[in-house]
C-alpha cells in the first residue's frame, strides 16, 4: 500500500468492525452462559417438590409459587396445558406458545421413580432462556402438561459486570490484533528519527533504511538524498579549503624569503609591518588547516595518558603565566591539548589588558577543569558564546588588535574532540575565565 493515510484509515475501520463482531459474539456467549442453565436446573429440581399436583387448589399453587419466588428471587407463573393462567407471583407474563416440550437430555417419561413425598417423578423440560427488554424469560414444561414460566428483570447494575467483561474482552482482542500494524509503522518512524538524529550529531554517513512504498518510505528516501548532497558539499568544501590553505604555504614562504632579502635601507617600520602581516597570514593558514583536519576527523585524538599539569606549565612558561592545581592525567592527544592551552594563553595575553594570567587545573564534580583567567575588560554576556564562532570579532574590535578569529574556535573543537566543552565565564572582581571541561 502506497499511502500512509490508507494504512491508518483501514486500521481504524478494521478495528471497529472487529470490535463490533467480537462484542456481539462475546455478549451472546455470556447471555447463554452455563450458570443460567444451572439456575434453570435448580428451579426444576425445586419445582418438583414445591408445586402441587394438577388437582391442587389455587391456594396450594400460590403458596408453591411464593416459595419459588423467595428461593430464586424471580417472578413465577403457572399455566395449564391449554395456556390458562393458574397463578402468578409478579406481573403475569405472556402465555407461552403451544408446542411440544423439548425434553432435557437423559430424561424420559419412564423410570423417574418417586420423590421424597411419594409422588411419581415428573419428567420435565425447559426452553432456552430468552432476554428481552431488560428481563430474562424462561418456560419450563412439566410432564403433566402444565408450564411454569420464570421471569427476572435485569437492571444496569445487574448487567454492568457482563457489559464490562464484553467491552474488556473486545478491547483486548482488538488491541492485540492492531498492535503489529501500529508497531510496524512506529518502528519505521523511530528508525528514521534515529538516522536524522545521528546525522544532526555529525555522523554524515548516517542513512535511513528504505522499507515500504508509502509516505514514510518517501520521506526516508528524500532524507537520504539530502544527506548525500550535504555530505558531498561539505566534503568538497573541506577539500577546497584544505587544498587552498596548503597551496598558500608556497607563496608565503617566498614572501618571507623576499622580505628577508630586502635592502637594508628599507624603513624598519615598513619591514616590521610586512613581516607581521606575513606572520598573521601564516598563522591563519595553519589554523585553517588544523580546523579542516579536526572538522574532517582526519586527526583522531590519540589515546595516550597526558599529564595536563606538566603540559600547562610548559605552555605557560612562554607567557609568564602562573600555574596552580593538582597533577591530573587525561587520555588524549598531547599535541592538540597543547595547542588548545596555547590559544587560551595567547587570547589572555592579547585581550587581558596586560594583567596577570593564571592557569588552574582542578577536578570538580563535573569533571577535569582546565582554566585560563585574566583581569582584562571582559566580554559582554551576550557575546560570550559567539566568540567561539570562527572569524567572529567583538563589535568595535580592529584588525590591528591581532588574531585571525580562529583561536577560540579551535579551542572548542579540540575540547569537543576529547569529549569535553569550552566556556567563557565572568570572573569575580573583573576579567574573564576560559574553562575547558573534560569528563573524568
Amino acid at each position: 500500500m502506497k499511502r500512509l493515510y490508507l494504512h491508518i484509515y483501514l486500521t481504524v475501520l478494521v478495528s471497529l468492525v472487529a470490535f463490533a463482531l467480537i462484542s456481539g459474539a462475546t455478549w451472546r456467549l455470556l447471555r447463554d452462559a452455563p450458570e443460567l442453565e444451572d439456575r434453570m436446573g435448580a428451579v426444576l429440581q425445586f419445582a418438583d417438590l414445591a408445586l402441587p399436583p394438577p388437582d391442587g387448589s389455587p391456594a396450594e399453587v400460590m403458596a408453591a409459587l411464593e416459595r419459588l419466588h423467595e428461593r430464586f428471587d424471580a417472578d413465577f407463573a403457572l399455566f395449564s396445558p391449554d395456556r390458562r393462567l393458574l397463578g402468578n407471583i409478579g406481573p403475569p407474563p405472556t402465555p407461552p406458545p403451544i408446542r411440544p416440550p423439548r425434553w432435557r437430555e437423559g430424561m424420559g417419561r419412564e423410570g423417574m421413580g418417586r420423590d421424597a413425598m411419594g409422588r411419581e417423578g415428573r419428567p420435565h423440560a425447559h426452553e432456552r432462556p430468552q432476554f428481552e427488554r431488560g428481563r430474562m424469560l424462561a418456560s419450563i414444561a412439566l410432564s403433566d402438561g402444565r408450564i411454569l414460566v420464570m421471569q427476572r428483570s435485569f437492571g444496569w447494575l445487574d448487567m454492568a459486570p457482563r457489559i464490562f467483561l464484553v467491552l474488556a474482552a473486545s478491547a483486548i482482542v482488538v488491541a492485540v490484533a492492531a498492535f503489529p500494524l501500529a508497531r510496524r509503522l512506529t518502528r519505521r518512524l523511530e528508525a528514521l528519527k534515529t538516522a536524522v538524529d545521528a546525522f544532526g550529531q555529525g555522523k554524515l554517513d548516517s542513512r535511513a533504511a528504505l522499507t515500504g512504498r508509502d509516505e514514510v518510505a518517501n520521506l526516508a528516501r528524500s532524507f537520504n538524498h539530502a544527506a548525500d548532497r550535504i555530505e558531498a558539499l561539505l566534503a568538497a568544501r573541506k577539500i577546497l579549503l584544505a587544498n587552498a590553505s596548503h597551496e598558500l604555504r608556497s607563496p608565503l614562504a617566498r614572501l618571507t624569503m623576499a622580505t628577508e632579502m630586502l635592502p637594508d635601507d628599507i624603513d624598519p617600520k615598513r619591514r616590521a609591518e610586512i613581516a607581521r602581516n606575513i606572520a598573521e597570514l601564516d598563522q591563519l593558514v595553519g589554523e585553517i588547516l588544523l580546523a579542516s583536519r579536526l572538522d574532517a576527523n582526519v586527526d583522531s585524538a590519540a589515546d595516550a595518558e597526558v599529564d595536563l599539569l606538566a603540559l600547562a606549565a610548559d605552555e605557560a612558561a612562554s607567557f609568564g603565566a602562573e600555574v596552580m592545581g593538582e597533577r591530573i592525567t587525561l587520555r588524549g592527544d598531547a599535541r592538540l591539548l597543547a595547542r588548545m592551552t596555547r590559544n587560551l594563553l595567547e587570547n589572555a595575553r592579547r585581550y587581558g589588558g596586560g594583567s596577570k594570567i593564571e592557569v588552574g587545573l582542578t577536578r570538580t564534580a563535573e569533571g577535569i577543569e582546565l582554566s585560563v583567567a585574566d583581569r582584562g575588560p571582559g566580554v559582554p554576556e551576550a557575546e560570550r558564546e559567539r566568540i567561539f564562532e570562527p572569524f567572529y570579532r567583538l563589535p568595535g574590535a580592529q584588525e590591528r588588535d591581532g588574531g585571525v578569529g580562529l583561536g577560540l574556535a579551535l579551542v572548542r573543537q579540540i575540547a569537543e574532540r576529547h569529549g569535553g566543552r569550552a566556556r567563557c565565564l565572568a570572573r569575580d572582581g573583573g576579567g574573564l575565565r576560559f574553562v575547558a571541561l573534560f569528563p573524568g
